[in-house]
């Protein structure tokens, strides 16, 4: 599953690219990858120009001028391809045989890739993969690619975003102007009795946080992973902010991770695990105090700590 940076480096680069753009047809193989009704697809899609690109939590929204958003969530191995070929050049000259004349220069595709790193992101579309394709009116495309199927395009009028059950429960953006670190603090003791580990993993408590930029931000705060949330001092739990904000802001600026499953905004892998502190550095040396970094099992996550910059609290 994609984590908040990941999200949020797709959102920057769709963002540059389809705002302006209006919708000429949509075709799908699946689906559940579309599930919508034909009919609100030929009234409130088709023919609908973007206005914006958005995210909350781990989810996508498209909104568009009809006063209808989609909503995208790229799940496990979902990616998203936008493909212009030769923009400023609609109309190149040709010679006698029909090809481009000989010292013309066309302008490159545009081509942005986000999601899965699999050969979709630079091959030719659509392929196997593809559950979605939205064809815009100048004949560039958005390729919605999904090879375990589990992601999802969702048409909802944009005033009812919202109401979705899922961004009822969702908790507070972490990166948002006016989440203070009283608030988190506050959101952190709505889970007492659990682990603080678990507690930032909880999208009802905080969104977009997981397994990566958790035990990320609780190494800097040398916090272990399994303390209690209701034993962790006011001054902790204010460092821990700091700590996720740099985290997750250093992430973006990095592009998201290189875990697994996603890329960058410009379908090249994220290189924010270059800076990783702890994650995944089992055995390697702290780059704070040089002692070996341990991995263990904390909510049920692989969980990666500093035994001597991280002592558990204990009652």
């Amino acid at each position: 599953m994609p984590e908040l940076p990941e999200v949020e480096t797709v959102r920057i680069g769709l963002a540059k690219l389809l705002p302006g753009r209006t919708i000429a047809s949509v075709t799908s193989d699946w689906k559940k990858s579309f599930p919508n009704a034909k009919t609100d697809v030929d009234t409130f899609l088709i023919g609908a120009m973007v206005l914006r690109v958005r995210r909350r939590a781990k989810v996508l929204l498209i909104d568009l001028d009809t006063d209808y958003s989609l909503v995208i969530h790229l799940k496990m191995t979902g990616q998203l391809v936008f493909v212009s070929k030769h923009p400023e050049d609609k109309h190149p000259k040709l010679n006698s045989n029909g090809e481009v004349r000989s010292g013309q220069k066309l302008k490159p595709e545009i081509r942005f890739g986000a999601g899965h790193p699999n050969d979709s992101l630079i091959s030719t579309l659509p392929d196997r993969s593809t559950r979605v394709i939205l064809t815009f009116l100048d004949n560039s495309h958005l390729y919605f690619n999904d090879q375990r199927k589990f992601g999802w395009m969702k048409l909802f009028p944009t005033v009812e975003v919202p109401n979705i059950d899922f961004f009822k429960r969702v908790g507070p953006e972490p990166l948002a102007d006016d989440f203070t670190s009283g608030d988190f603090k506050q959101r952190l003791a709505r889970r007492p009795r659990t682990t603080i580990k678990a507690a930032l993993l909880d999208q009802s408590v905080i969104a977009g946080v997981g397994n990566i930029y958790a035990d990320e931000s609780l190494w800097g705060a040398r916090i272990h992973p399994a303390t209690r949330v209701d034993l962790i001092s006011s001054k902790k739990s204010h460092r821990l902010y700091d700590e996720l904000q740099f985290v997750l802001r250093l992430a973006i600026e990095k592009g998201g991770s290189t875990d697994k499953n996603y890329v960058n905004a410009e379908g090249k892998r994220g290189s924010y695990m270059d800076f990783a502190r702890v994650f995944r550095r089992e055995g390697l040396a702290c780059p704070r105090c040089s002692t070996l970094i341990v991995k263990s099992r904390v909510a049920g996550r692989g969980t990666h700590t500093c035994p001597i910059c991280q002592k558990l609290t204990k009652e």
